[in-house]
């Protein structure tokens, strides 16, 4: 699948959980009904995959975990917060830096509704 047909499952995935669930639930519910609906459109997804961080070659004994990994392309990073902040954008930008992926989606379902740059912000990698 190429990555604009992914990407666009990927947003129909969020839109449809944000429907049928509305805002102001725990991340980790959210995490797991887009697990459901990303596998019900013929998607590889994983949950909590670990990133490792290196300094200088060295493996830290820290590291992150992306919430979600699609079909080992695309980074989801869930929110469920008062609003999103440039912080938050940083964090999948680093994330998508440290897995050498090229796109990431960061969402906050806590929104009044999903607003593209708002509450549903796609961030680019350009290495």
């Amino acid at each position: 699948m190429e990555l604009h047909e992914l990407t666009y499952e990927i947003k129909g995935s969020i839109y449809e959980v944000f429907k049928e669930l509305g805002a102001g639930l725990y991340e980790s519910i959210y995490e797991k009904a887009l697990i459901i609906e990303l596998k019900s459109r013929g998607l590889q997804v994983e949950s909590q995959v670990q990133l490792p961080v290196f300094y200088k070659g060295d493996k830290l004994d820290l590291g992150y975990r992306l919430d979600l990994l699609v079909n080992d392309q695309v980074i989801i990073e869930i929110k469920s917060i008062e609003e999103l902040h440039d912080v938050h954008k940083k964090q999948l930008l680093t994330y998508l830096k440290l897995s050498n992926k090229t796109v990431g989606y960061l969402v906050n379902f806590n929104a009044k509704k999903l607003v593209d740059r708002e509450s549903l912000i796609r961030i680019v990698n350009g290495y």
